[in-house]
């Protein structure tokens, strides 16, 4: 039975990546009693984007929904190396999607479903979140989509 947010991940054949280093002046996760805030996550794969530029301007929808899963799954690697453990997650509270895109562009939560599709899967019906998604003229390193995070855990 897949019942724990490990062997969801490996169902789903994902091997979560070693959690991305800060490269400026913040830190990757905060808690506060049982909540833990991610910062935002890039869609990094082997420490290189899997996409740059702008929705709308040459990336398509697709291309986007699957920054936005590997937004995600760098995420997951956060929470996994903050808390020692996914099985401590006990809610997915909210995401936050930035979608880096052309003035006309109007497809945001499609793009960002790519996250939110991997939280449920991932987490069952706890992984269902409240969600902003907007545009953004630009993102660090020109990456299409960045997803920050904020999750209840098990407290001390």
């Amino acid at each position: 039975m897949i019942d724990s947010p490990a062997a969801r991940l490996a169902a789903l054949g994902i091997v979560l990546p070693a959690a991305a280093a800060p490269v400026a002046n913040y830190v990757a996760a905060v808690r506060t009693g049982t909540l833990l805030v991610v910062s935002g996550q890039l869609p990094l794969v082997e420490g290189r984007l899997s996409a740059s530029g702008k929705l709308g301007g040459g990336v398509t929808v697709e291309v986007g929904a699957l920054a936005a899963r590997f937004c995600m799954i760098n995420l997951i690697a956060q929470l996994d190396a903050a808390l020692g453990g996914l099985e401590k997650v006990r809610r997915v509270v909210r995401l936050g999607g930035f979608i880096a895109c052309t003035p006309d562009f109007t497809q945001h939560a499609t793009v960002m479903n790519g996250a939110s599709d991997l939280a449920v899967a991932v987490f069952g019906d706890p992984g269902r979140h409240a969600r902003s998604t907007v545009g953004v003229p630009s993102l660090p390193l020109d990456a299409p989509v960045e997803v920050e995070g904020l999750f209840e855990v098990d407290g001390f």
